[in-house]
């Protein structure tokens, strides 16, 4: 017999062994489930997209609102007095579908604003009686260490699709959509209204930044003025993977050049998701 046969009754021996030892008894970690994930991917069991949203689950049940919202400075929000000529301008704009509506500041959320409970208002020929207070949907405020797998649960039991987070002493810190939640799960979910230039660096802060891990980083290198190479490695993911050595897991940091990256979102075999500041030298 060849060695090319050995060979390959060996391999073949070796996964259907570590198989059987996988499922001679339940799974007792999170790690002897990916490894039965791994496993049966490797061997057409389930198809590398299957496993991913897996994962994803899996992740989600680790990350709290905080790790994913939109911050308090990036929110749309609409002002409680405008007029509706003055609030449709805004919403063809930005073109969301939902709006927190706020009073005098914003930590003053009055409540949620369907865009299509305006298509009524919109017919009517008298606009003077409009009140926008008579439209709003109640408000679902949750803290910034909600875990995601709840609220994903609540979101659809309750059949919402927004909620508002706050920080430790109550005011707003930012907001969260299921669609938010959804991504974590099944990755990017692009629809018409999506900004091509807007999907990979996000504005959090002053000097904080939410880098998606597939920016290009001539992208990269443009907004920030860097000069990262782009032979090796294409997107910022790769460059960040090279610096730490090894596959990152979630909330660990990293120094490359005058950034620091600290991941948010990560599998055994990709990082999806980081936080970045720039640093002094």
């Amino acid at each position: 017999m060849s060695d090319d046969r050995n060979g390959q009754d060996g391999d073949e021996r070796s996964w259907l062994n570590k198989i059987g030892q996988l499922f001679s008894s339940e799974p007792r970690s999170r790690r002897d489930l990916e490894d039965v994930l791994s496993v049966a991917a490797e061997n057409e069991v389930i198809d590398e997209d299957a496993r991913s949203i897996i994962e994803g689950a899996m992740q989600v049940s680790d990350m709290q609102a905080r790790d994913i919202m939109i911050p308090r400075a990036q929110m749309a929000v609409i002002k409680a007095e405008s007029s509706l000529e003055e609030i449709l301008p805004q919403i063809i704009r930005s073109a969301h579908s939902r709006y927190p509506v706020i009073g005098d500041n914003p930590d003053d959320v009055l409540g949620i604003l369907l865009v299509k409970d305006l298509l009524p208002q919109i017919l009517r020929k008298e606009t003077d009686a409009f009140d926008i207070r008579d439209l709003l949907r109640p408000t679902v405020v949750v803290p910034e260490s909600k875990r995601l797998n709840v609220l994903l649960r609540e979101f659809r039991q309750n059949r919402n699709h927004m909620a508002i987070v706050i920080d430790e002493y109550g005011g707003v810190a930012g907001l969260v959509t299921i669609e938010d939640v959804l991504e974590e799960i099944v990755g990017e979910i692009e629809d018409e209204t999506d900004v091509e230039e807007d999907q990979f660096i996000r504005r959090i802060g002053d000097e904080d930044y939410f880098i998606k891990a597939l920016t290009p980083i001539e992208d990269f290198n443009e907004y920030f003025e860097a000069r990262f190479s782009d032979e090796e490695f294409d997107t910022i993911g790769g460059l960040v993977i090279h610096a730490f050595g090894h596959m990152p897991a979630r909330n660990e940091t990293t120094r490359v050049g005058n950034f620091e990256f600290k991941i948010i979102n990560a599998d055994q075999r990709k990082i999806h998701s980081l936080r970045m500041r720039p640093v002094d030298d």
